[in-house]
Parts: C-alpha cells; sequence; structure tokens
C-alpha cells in the first residue's frame, strides 16, 4: 500500500497542532447529579473554572478542538509558567485531557467531564 500525499491546503501552518488525544469514553454517564458525590464533584469543578483564565483556556479549546501550550499561551496575556499552572488545575479537575507528543503537550477538552460540570450546575 502507497503512502498518502498531503495536499498543500490541508497541511497544518507552523505552530498548528497536529497531535490528537485519545477518545474519551463512550456511552452515557450514569454518575448522579445531586448526593454528597455529587457536590463534591461539582465544588471541584467550579472551584477549577474559578479564573478568568482557566474559562480562557476551556473556551480556546472547545473552539479549536485542540491546542498545544505555546498556541495558548500566545492567546493569552500571561507567562507560559502562569499558563501552565492554569492547565495544571484544569487537568487536574479533568476538564483538560493531555499528551505528551516529544517537546510539546497537547491539550485537549475533556468533553465528558464539561458535560458532568453543566449537568451539576444546572441540578442546582
Amino acid at each position: 500500500m502507497e503512502p498518502t500525499k498531503r495536499d498543500e491546503s490541508t497541511r497544518p501552518g507552523p505552530g498548528t497542532a497536529t497531535c490528537e488525544c485519545p477518545p474519551e469514553p463512550e456511552g452515557p454517564d450514569q454518575r448522579a447529579v445531586e448526593g454528597e458525590l455529587a457536590d463534591s464533584d461539582l465544588a471541584r469543578l467550579a472551584k477549577a473554572v474559578g479564573h478568568p483564565a482557566r474559562v480562557k483556556i476551556l473556551r480556546l479549546l472547545a473552539h479549536r478542538g485542540q491546542c498545544v501550550c505555546n498556541e495558548i499561551v500566545a492567546e493569552l496575556p500571561l507567562a507560559q509558567s502562569t499558563v501552565s499552572q492554569h492547565l495544571r488545575a484544569l487537568k487536574d479537575a479533568g476538564l483538560v485531557r493531555g499528551e505528551v507528543d516529544g517537546p510539546r503537550v497537547c491539550y485537549c477538552l475533556a468533553a465528558r467531564e464539561l458535560r458532568r460540570f453543566k449537568a451539576l450546575a444546572a441540578a442546582l
């Protein structure tokens, strides 16, 4: 089988993310939206999105589908180390997934956990 040749129009430009995050778990989320575990989940997720820079990062990832850390840094008026701290907080909360791709990290929105946050907030 011959390797497929990429058309120039589909080739990513410099600085464009070419990595892909692994697929998320399939199927409906069966976790309850009320009770002690739900309250703990809501508090954890709310704390993670409790900073405007983190909200901006989530919006960037939602619009782009995926990003490399340097692309996120270019969009925010913050130092790279500060952006990394915000990404770590979002990743620790489960709202962002990251995958190492050589010298860079590809970050993706964790859509399932974001839907969980929306469901928990809606159940208030």
